[in-house]
């Protein structure tokens, strides 16, 4: 009897097993069936909600792309669906350490059609002499802790060609000519017969960057290179599948306020490996530009005048920041614009309400101190000015003010709080330069999840028409950087932050003429728009409220359904004309546009729509 029992046991146990093992494989198979998501690899002691998994999964849903995250023990499990995943992210930080067997398992993977994008220190634990078990995907020697030991990880500068860097969603402007920049080093992947470029940032003319020093010829396309480490990023067939490889820490620097990257590969990834659909960060799939004005002080009421010359407020709308006190640099100099006393003013910003533009505060009631002086440890003092900015400017407008900007830059967390607390959308900020609007991650965590910040574009180390001026620069330039960030942000239809104090643009009114008659020449095709920082904020939080899925083959007919709890008017899915067949209506209201690259789906009035497009690559 008790061998009867024993037996029955047995069975139960693996019956038991074989149900979790089918059920796990159902579920992969659902989500499959559900969207082409990526997944994200993560080791097992690691939390969903980790920080360092969610800084992944908002930029992919920021990116409007399906990415969800997986233990690195489950996509081992043999039950697992691999050949269902279209791509796999090795993210750095959270999967260094890799059991014996990820490796072959990667590699079977690849090699059956897989794509991998591997990420900086990922499965490098434990260190091995001969350097990261990876090595053989990737296409170079890295981690090499046994040869170099701590030298195995250098700071060096980024370098690419202008196409691969607009590939990376990486804007003119944010890099310079290496030959501007100082001179090269002998570690140089990149084709001696091309332009070089190197990644600069706002009061840094050449940035730099953590990684492996790389060692060994690659046999696959050199997207970025370092003199000082080799090989930043590649892209290389193995088998019948791909790899790309990003030497660089990208959830790291977001978190540190630097998450151009971490944008860029993801988008790079999904679209030039994958050939995936996504949803368009953009309304209708148009991109643009806000123009951030900031009035720090009286000296911009003439200039605000004068630039009518140029023909700016016959476009727009654009977002503009106000320091409203009586004061500019010290209490007591009367240099301020003076809101509250200031009929001319006051007549003017409701001008500008009425004609649609935003108005916002720009700091706290006294430009200079404010801004020279408000840090993390005094909100107890510096709160009140931030109060009186905030309550003359809706005394004059006659609603809430929904968009800032800090004087200087300088934006404590306890000031970002505070926004968010007052029912503030969108804020301007010097982190994430040449980012579009995104939450940002500060210190480990994102602790405003209910306001947009929105990065500054810079050229080379500069940011503003004064700062130009200083530096000497032709009002051709300046133009030529103006125009071409607008057709950057019209071809990759993304949007994007210029910020000018108006004295500055009366010393480029050539400049603003140029831009704005290469705004208007777009605008009249249908490719870019003036958005303000909060009609943007708006738009992004009714699109996170957006739920699609995709249910289909990796090759054949794919149905796309899409649902709003109140409205999906505006949301465009976006299509690559090499993946995909051109879509045909299912449900609701929609319309189909074709494009140079993409086939773009734009939905009307209503709560609901579906579509159909046949997968043309895998």
């Amino acid at each position: 009897m008790r061998k009867a029992v024993g037996f029955f046991v047995v069975g139960v146990l693996i019956v038991a097993l074989g149900a979790a093992g089918y059920r796990y494989f159902l579920s992969d198979s659902a989500v499959r069936s559900e969207a082409e998501a990526m997944v994200l690899l993560v080791s097992p002691d690691i939390d969903f909600g980790d920080p360092r998994v969610t800084i992944w999964l908002d930029a992919a849903r920021e990116e409007g792309l399906h990415l969800r995250a997986m233990r690195s023990s489950d996509f081992l499990r043999p039950y697992t669906n691999r050949r269902a995943i279209p791509g796999v992210i090795l993210p750095d930080g959270v999967l260094r350490e890799a059991p014996g067997m990820f490796s072959p398992t990667l590699e079977n993977y690849v090699e059956a059609g897989g794509n991998l994008l591997v990420v900086y220190d990922a499965a490098t634990v434990p260190y091995r002499p001969e350097g990261s078990r990876l090595s053989k995907l990737v296409g170079v020697d890295y981690a090499l802790f046994g040869r170099r030991g701590a030298g195995a990880i250098v700071n060096g500068s980024v370098q690419g060609t202008k196409e691969t860097l607009a590939a990376l969603l990486v804007p003119p402007g944010k890099y310079v000519a290496v030959d501007e920049a100082g001179p090269a080093g002998s570690r140089d992947y990149l084709p001696a017969d091309r332009k070089k470029y190197v990644i600069s940032g706002y009061s840094q003319q050449k940035m730099e960057y953590p990684g492996f020093i790389s060692e060994g010829d690659y046999d696959g396309e050199v997207l970025l290179a370092s003199p000082e480490k080799g090989l930043v990023a590649g892209a290389r067939r193995h088998g019948a599948g791909n790899v790309l490889f990003a030497n660089l820490p990208l959830g790291y620097l977001k978190d540190r306020t630097d998450g151009l990257f971490l944008h860029g590969f993801l988008r790079y990834f999904a679209d030039k490996v994958l050939g995936l659909a996504y949803l368009s960060p953009a309304p209708d799939g148009v991109g643009g530009i806000q123009m951030n004005w900031h009035m720090d002080s009286n000296a911009a009421i003439q200039p605000i005048i004068d630039i009518d010359k140029t023909g700016i407020y016959e476009q727009g709308p654009y977002s503009i920041h106000i320091t409203a006190g009586p004061d500019a640099r010290a209490f007591g100099d009367g240099l301020g614009i003076n809101v509250p006393n200031n009929p001319v003013i006051q007549k003017w910003i409701r001008d500008m309400i009425a004609k649609g533009h935003a108005i916002g505060p720009h700091g706290g009631w006294i430009h200079d101190y404010f801004g020279l002086n408000v840090s993390d440890d005094n909100r107890a003092q510096f709160e009140k000015f931030l109060v009186l900015n905030k309550k003359a400017l809706e005394d004059v407008m006659g609603k809430p003010a929904l968009e800032y900007s800090a004087p200087v830059g300088n934006q404590p967390q306890w000031v970002t709080g505070w926004l968010e607390a007052n029912g503030f959308l969108a804020y301007y900020f010097t982190g994430n330069s040449g980012l579009g609007p995104t939450r940002s991650y500060r210190d480990g965590r994102l602790k405003n999840r209910h306001i947009w910040s929105f990065p500054v574009m810079t050229y080379r180390d500069l940011a503003s028409f004064e700062e130009f001026a200083e530096s000497e620069l032709g009002s051709q330039e300046v133009g030529d950087w103006l125009r071409a960030v607008t057709d950057f942000s019209a071809d990759r239809r993304v949007v994007r932050l210029v910020y000018f104090h108006p004295p500055g643009v009366t010393l480029y009114m050539n400049a603003m003429r140029a831009w704005l008659g290469r705004a208007k020449e777009l605008a009249g095709q249908g490719r870019f728009r003036w958005y303000t920082m909060t009609d943007m904020a708006r738009f992004l939080n009714d699109r996170e409220q957006v739920q699609w899925h995709i249910e289909g083959q990796a090759e054949g007919e794919q149905q796309f359904f899409a649902t709003h709890p109140v409205n999906l008017a505006r949301q465009t899915w976006l299509l690559p004309k090499q993946s995909y067949s051109r879509p045909e209506p299912r449900a609701g209201k929609l319309a189909v546009r074709e494009a140079a690259d993409y086939w773009a789906v734009t939905a009307a009035e209503g709560t609901d729509i579906a579509f159909s497009a046949r997968r043309t690559r895998r």
